[in-house]
């Protein structure tokens, strides 16, 4: 292998090292700041809690949210590929693509909801110091669309 093309494919390899590292990490247990979410015309849980373990290319969500109506939990496992992977989520089925732009996150899922579908597009940022996850989501009903804006604290 001739000099140059040694030193291209290090190259090559350095940078795609250095995009893989650029990637932030969601793994953790996480707590939502209520004071710092918006969730819009949608009702506000009590608590919300979640726990992340994110392996690229996986990602495992555990949530857990409490409210008048009592305590849910769901789990979702997703693959950050671009493809799209189905979860259940009680008996509804939730279509789901998850890919990154740049740093951010973007989790991409359609679900059948009352008359029609429900989409939610929903974008994470992880703060430089890794205590605070943002997730921006829109969602669009039969009825109308709305946008919440989750903060999350690391425990």
């Amino acid at each position: 292998m001739s000099m140059s093309l040694r030193f291209a494919a290090l190259l090559a390899a350095a940078c795609g090292l250095a995009l893989a590292q650029d990637k932030p990490n969601f793994s953790g247990e996480w707590k939502m700041n209520a004071e710092k979410s918006d969730y819009g015309t949608v009702p506000k849980p009590e608590k919300m809690t979640r726990k992340i373990e994110h392996v690229e290319p996986n990602l495992r969500i555990v949530s857990t949210q409490s409210g008048p109506r009592g305590e849910t939990s769901a789990e979702l496992k997703l693959t950050i590929d671009g493809k799209e992977r189905v979860n259940k989520l009680g008996n509804v089925e939730v279509k789901t693509t998850i890919g990154w732009d740049g740093t951010v996150l973007c989790i991409d899922s359609k679900r059948p909801f009352q008359t029609g579908e429900l989409v939610t597009q929903e974008r994470w940022t992880l703060a430089g110091d890794g205590k605070t996850l943002t997730i921006r989501t829109h969602i669009a009903a039969p009825r109308g669309a709305t946008d919440i804006t989750l903060v999350l604290d690391k425990q």
